[in-house]
């Protein structure tokens, strides 16, 4: 009878470890994803402390993978010493995602002043394609599909509309569903009527709340094995007793 249970324990174990192995690929895919949205939209951020959220949420990530493997790997031998070890690994786990998630709440609630040097970026631009300013802006605008910072007016006071003199914003603004599109002022219609500040914030708002979401389940994971793993070292002092009795 105990056998079984504790057959049935280590099979439910090695689950528990195998899902978290799975959080730990998440995890990382989060942490990778905000890395390299980070460097594509460098330009735009006054600060570099939004890393600092990748790098405790890689950290996060490689912890979680090691501590899959090492819990599948102990639930087909028995051993104390390795599954103490593995309590203490889940704890310095939690605390390194917990960090990870403040960090990211953190920077979701303060994306506007991140963003600042949005509107110094876009003040810069002169339509060339050889200027770096100007490319980004281009491309930015095209990705995210919005135009100048708030909307499509912030180019009636830009300096570039101003030394043109025209009445015309750069074809980057142009809706992809108007073919015809020149970027007239006199057609706002055939123009994205959001701002490139929005949503870039949402971008970056949608994988920090990921990176949160995916420590709540790691978290979540940790604590029932936790419990699992002090049920398995109960029943190996039960083993050791009653072979001590024999």
């Amino acid at each position: 009878m105990c056998d079984c249970r504790g057959n049935r324990l280590k099979t439910i174990f090695q689950l528990m470890c195998q899902l978290l192995w799975v959080v730990g690929m998440i995890m990382a895919m989060g942490g990778v994803s905000l890395l390299m949205k980070y460097r594509h939209y460098s330009l735009f951020f006054s600060q570099t402390y939004i890393l600092l959220p990748v790098v405790f949420t890689i950290c996060s990530a490689a912890f979680l993978l090691f501590a899959g493997f090492l819990g599948t790997w102990l639930s087909l031998r028995d051993s104390r010493c390795l599954l103490g070890l593995f309590v203490y690994l889940l704890v310095v786990i939690f605390c390194v995602g917990s960090t990870a998630s403040a960090l990211a709440y953190v920077h979701s609630r303060k994306l506007d002043s991140d963003t600042a040097s949005l509107s110094e970026v876009f003040q810069k631009y002169t339509g060339s394609s050889q200027d770096r300013n100007s490319r980004i802006v281009d491309v930015t605008q095209e990705e995210l599909h919005c135009c100048g910072v708030r909307n499509y007016t912030d180019w009636l006071d830009s300096s570039w509309l101003n030394k043109t003199g025209g009445d015309v914003v750069p074809r980057s603004c142009c809706n992809t569903t108007f073919l015809l599109c020149k970027g007239s002022l006199y057609q706002p219609w055939k123009l994205y009527h959001q701002g490139c500040q929005v949503k870039l914030e949402m971008a970056f708002q949608f994988i920090l709340q990921f990176i949160m979401w995916t420590s709540l389940l790691g978290f979540l994971t940790e604590v029932v094995l936790l419990y699992m793993t002090t049920q398995m070292m109960m029943e190996e002092r039960f083993k050791y007793q009653a072979l001590s009795n024999t």
